[in-house]
């Protein structure tokens, strides 16, 4: 009996304290076209590519969120997805400064922006192709563009917000495979065959998981929803035309069934080796798709937007109009990888085949980088990569960011370490490259080998440990 009774105790005081501390959630929604008027480089291949026209529009989509004790102000989120390759290095502070200017009471350190990682939008960065002088919009020119698009759509979500719900839940969509192909000597391949002896396996898992967030106004009409998937949008990559992958058929056909006006934030978990390409059963699948009659990027979205479905009905039945929001924003120091004297030597000797040839100016940075960083390694020079980690909760979810392509295992690590019922593992908030694992590292090949990330698994493991700590703190 004085067990029950101590725990009927320790009920009450819980139940009390969180009463006490009840906070009425805000919420503010946009979306703002981001489509070039122009021909643009277009990112995310080796290679230089000038649109050609455009398939789908691309949009910038934000979710404003504050939470509110009466008239008092408690923490804000402000979180904006756009349909882009990555979010290159200056973008979210010119987005940072533009907003404040017209916002003071937007916290600029609570507003992130993240990447769909669409291949087929334009590139952001000077530098990095040999684009032409004429008939070109320049990275410089649309990226100034872009992000006074995305500043007036945060201050447009802003100045709208109004007290709202939330909901969340689950589905699933298998719309991805590991991308990386092991072989019998174990070396993996980015893409490698499948269908030969040596082939051994894919290199890891997948997450199928679709984590899904739900706002409605205070008449319940569903206003936002944000879906986070861990696949990143690349199923018609190798175009030629401005397009924003499966997001796009995905949120006409939401809308078409939610309502027009809905909108979509599209949020990319972890999947730095996955991919929407198929590496076996094309056949099956192919033959399943002539049947249906639909495009791989149809059916895409289909298996998406079916998984949001099994989420959305039992989900709509449990709104939350007074939910915790807290927002945690650390820089976080990773330790670069250490480039051994094969790698520089391997890195040194292809730098220079591409050194005098314009055309292979990506290539030739790709190497080189790896050369510079091994020179200040020999030098002593000792650095570490400062990463902005952003860790939110709301109400029994938790929200987190890297700026990596983050390999599966990573992800997979933090949600099951996570004390939150859910947790969104939010990648792309910057352009840092991959993040392998070790057994990553050990197959090599691309996605692994330290000409694409200059952050290895020692960096990783600190990545997982610190977000899982900052999420524990706010439970």
């Amino acid at each position: 009996m004085l067990g029950f009774r101590a725990t009927f105790f320790v009920s009450c005081v819980l139940g009390w304290v969180l009463t006490s501390f009840a906070q009425e959630l805000w919420v503010g929604v946009s979306s703002i076209d981001i489509t070039p008027t122009q021909p643009v480089a277009l990112d995310g291949q080796r290679h230089l590519r000038i649109s050609r026209g455009v398939d789908t529009p691309l949009t910038a989509n934000v979710l404003a969120l504050q939470s509110r004790k009466g008239k008092d102000a408690l923490d804000q989120a402000v979180i904006v997805s756009c349909d882009i390759v990555v979010i290159r290095k200056g973008i979210t502070e010119m987005v940072r400064k533009k907003v404040t200017e017209k916002n003071p009471d937007i916290d600029p350190q609570k507003l992130f922006l993240c990447a769909t990682h669409t291949h087929t939008a334009p590139v952001t960065e000077e530098g990095t192709y040999a684009i032409p002088e004429t008939g070109v919009m320049r990275p410089s020119e649309y990226a100034q563009w872009m992000t006074s698009r995305i500043a007036e759509a945060v201050s447009r979500a802003w100045s709208t917000r109004k007290p709202g719900k939330v909901s969340w839940g689950q589905g699933q969509a298998v719309i991805a495979q590991n991308r990386r192909a092991v072989y019998a000597d174990g070396t993996a391949r980015m893409y490698g065959a499948t269908n030969v002896p040596e082939f051994r396996g894919l290199e890891s898992t997948e997450n199928h998981n679709l984590e899904v967030l739900f706002f409605w106004d205070a008449n319940d009409q569903l206003i936002a929803t944000a879906i986070n998937v861990a696949c990143p949008a690349q199923e018609v990559e190798g175009m030629s035309t401005i397009h924003a992958d499966f997001w796009h058929p995905a949120r006409e056909i939401l809308r078409n069934q939610h309502g027009e006006r809905l909108v979509v934030l599209g949020w990319i978990g972890a999947g730095g080796d996955i991919s929407p390409h198929l590496m076996y059963a094309k056949a099956a699948d192919d033959r399943m798709r002539r049947l249906r009659g639909l495009s791989r990027l149809e059916e895409i979205a289909r298996r998406l937007t079916r998984g949001w479905e099994e989420a959305y009905e039992p989900a709509a039945n449990d709104k939350h109009d007074s939910v915790i929001l807290r927002h945690l924003v650390e820089t976080v120091a990773l330790p670069y990888r250490q480039v051994t004297e094969a790698e520089a030597a391997g890195a040194r000797q292809m730098a220079a085949q591409f050194a005098d040839k314009p055309a292979e100016k990506w290539n030739y940075l790709w190497h080189q980088r790896v050369v510079d960083l091994y020179e200040k390694q020999m030098a002593g020079i000792v650095e570490t990569f400062s990463m902005e980690l952003h860790v939110i909760r709301l109400g029994d979810v938790a929200m987190v960011t890297n700026e990596f392509e983050l390999f599966t295992d990573y992800g997979i690590q933090i949600k099951a370490r996570s004390p939150a019922i859910q947790t969104f593992v939010i990648q792309l908030t910057g352009s840092a490259g991959y993040l392998p694992t070790e057994r990553a590292v050990r197959g090599g090949g691309y996605g692994a080998v330290i000409q694409s990330g200059r952050i290895g698994p020692e960096g990783g493991h600190i990545l997982v440990d610190r977000t899982v700590e900052l999420i524990e703190s706010l439970w």
